[in-house]
């Protein structure tokens, strides 16, 4: 059911130079409005540029860390075949050639 307001009664806004005002106030916050969308637009296409940019250096990590991947596998591969052949001090060279380089390495780091 509904209720009936026997008090209430319409009255619609004056038509006084108060109008004018409210649509002048309007447009200005329609136009403030409008700016606030083109700065979210511009703001939005910008993170979707940046997204595709990360994306895209992303997958070239990606297939970088890949080649790396084999590179060093191949190079464990190789390692432990010579470990298993008959001349073992192939191995002997290279633990002495990693000491020589981080050597080498660690004068340059202290002493420049």
């Amino acid at each position: 059911m509904r209720r009936t307001h026997s008090n209430y009664a319409y009255e619609p806004l004056p038509t006084t130079s108060n109008n004018a005002e409210l649509e002048d106030e309007n447009e200005r916050m329609t136009d403030h409005l409008k700016d606030k969308i083109h700065a979210l637009k511009s703001l939005s296409i910008d993170i979707g540029n940046e997204v595709e940019y990360q994306d895209k250096m992303l997958r070239g990590m990606d297939e970088d860390v890949e080649r790396t991947s084999g590179s060093l596998t191949n190079a464990v591969a190789r390692v432990l075949r010579l470990s298993k052949g008959s001349h073992t001090y192939y191995i002997l060279y290279l633990m002495l050639f990693s000491v020589f380089v981080f050597f080498i390495l660690w004068v340059t780091v202290k002493f420049f």
